[in-house]
């Protein structure tokens, strides 16, 4: 069995898991990534990243590099690389120094593609998306805001979605939206691939969000709009107004206020999931929907990643996909009201 050490935006398991190489070496284990915002790859890094990490964490350089190259070539089966030698391909980072990990050289397969942060020009093609890869939200009208009211009774106790930063796992919690203490606000997925009308309504706490609503195409796995909005009688009118605007643009993510005015958007018109623009505007475009969240109430780092996994039904313990909340111990849908 392998152990992938991840260090994601809303999934930071580094230095929780750093201590058993330390422990026990680096046979078996690997550095992992999983999903990054691009604004925290412009400024920190990737996989060099977690390199650096687990140098503070007290691993060694040395190991430190295995465990981002030669130990995930060897699980993947990728002979070829990893390793500097004969026979391997040469893929080489060149550091003027350790210390930061940040390549100033990239080589791919032998051929320099990158010099101190920047792409060579005329070394790397440009592909573009094919057309069908776009205008990917279908949805047979937007729905309206009344989908988005569940139409529970003042006092009704309902299942809720706790979330917790730096960590993709969730709680199983028990809350009344009513209660003027509470700090849940309402979730939904859109089924948005087949036009099937679906949509499964939920609670999640730990958001923070008191205003409007945010919304974005990116949900693993099924990638159907996901949306949270405001516990007040003006949610539902915004989220409706979010995923309207989603379909629009040809998917992406979009923050709106009260009344359903946009306050920013980042159009993702590949899938719903991938810009065609420069990765520093897309970097730009996702920190200002983060400030705009924060005006809107939310709390948490990085929301519209936490956002994007409250849907991935493989993840305990509770989490919401287009046809209904999902208990993942039991795995089988529950109701939200708890009777």
């Amino acid at each position: 069995m392998w152990v992938f050490i991840r260090q994601g935006s809303a999934s930071q398991n580094l230095r929780d898991l750093i201590p058993t190489v330390l422990l026990h070496g680096t046979d078996h284990v690997a550095l992992c990534s999983d999903d990054r915002e691009p604004d925290t790859l412009l400024e920190v890094g990737h996989l060099n990243d977690c390199v650096r990490l687990a140098v503070a964490a007290g691993v060694s350089e040395i190991d430190a590099l295995v465990l981002a190259t030669l130990n995930p070539a060897e699980y993947h089966g990728f002979s070829e690389l990893g390793a500097l030698g004969p026979g391997y391909q040469a893929d080489i980072l060149c550091f003027d120094t350790l210390s930061g990990f940040r390549p100033s050289l990239v080589f791919q397969r032998g051929r320099l593609v990158a010099r101190e942060g920047a792409v060579v020009p005329g070394q790397v093609k440009d592909t573009p998306a094919p057309a069908f890869m776009r205008h990917s939200v279908h949805l047979a009208v937007p729905p309206p805001a009344a989908r988005f009211d569940d139409g529970l009774r003042p006092g009704t106790r309902v299942r809720t979605i706790g979330i917790r930063q730096g960590s993709l796992s969730t709680t199983s919690l028990v809350t009344d939206p009513a209660d003027p203490g509470a700090t849940v606000a309402r979730l939904a997925v859109v089924e948005r691939h087949h036009q099937t009308g679906r949509i499964g309504l939920g609670w999640v706490d730990g958001f923070g969000l008191s205003h409007g609503a945010l919304a974005s195409t990116v949900g693993h796995d099924a990638h159907n709009c996901m949306v949270v909005g405001a516990r007040t009688s003006t949610g539902p009118a915004a989220m409706a107004a979010a995923v309207a605007r989603l379909a629009a643009i040809g998917g992406g993510q979009v923050a709106v206020d009260d009344q359903g005015a946009v306050l920013a958007e980042l159009p993702l018109p590949i899938g719903g999931l991938m810009s065609d623009r420069p990765a520093r505007v897309v970097a730009a475009g996702l920190q200002q929907l983060v400030a705009v969240a924060r005006t809107l109430g939310s709390t948490i780092d990085a929301p519209f990643m936490h956002l994007s996994f409250l849907g991935l039904s493989v993840i305990p313990a509770l989490r919401l996909t287009d046809k209904g909340l999902v208990d993942v111990g039991r795995f089988e849908l529950v109701p939200v009201p708890v009777s």
